[in-house]
């Protein structure tokens, strides 16, 4: 088909066939409708909200896009502080363990100190 018959046809003409085993979600969609205009509209339908769908996933790719490199320059955190925030929230087990290495590991100094 040439180019200019495509835009200025202004319709598009479809035979569509399809069985459960193709796509059995959409299949019993369809069949929920009798042959005809209803089931044709329904088509119509899932077809303008998927493809409605993907420019939202695009737009939405593309704005994060445009966001992550700002904010991963924005993200500097020390080290040190990092390792005290995940000692804060680890188990006691961890927080023990670190004051047992801060005092020697020998536990000589014991909380009389």
């Amino acid at each position: 088909m040439s180019q200019d018959r495509t835009s200025s046809a202004g319709s598009v003409r479809l035979l569509f066939e399809i069985s459960r085993d193709d796509n059995p979600r959409l299949y019993d969609d369809l069949v929920r409708f009798n042959k005809g205009i209803k089931r044709v509209n329904r088509l119509r339908f899932l077809a303008h909200e998927g493809l409605m769908a993907q420019h939202r996933a695009a737009e939405r790719e593309d704005a994060a896009a445009a966001v992550a490199p700002r904010a991963v320059a924005d993200l500097r955190v020390s080290a040190a502080v990092a390792r005290q925030t995940n000692l804060v929230f680890d188990a006691p087990s961890a927080i023990e363990a670190e004051q047992k290495e801060r005092s020697g590991e020998d536990g000589g100094g014991g909380e009389g100190d």
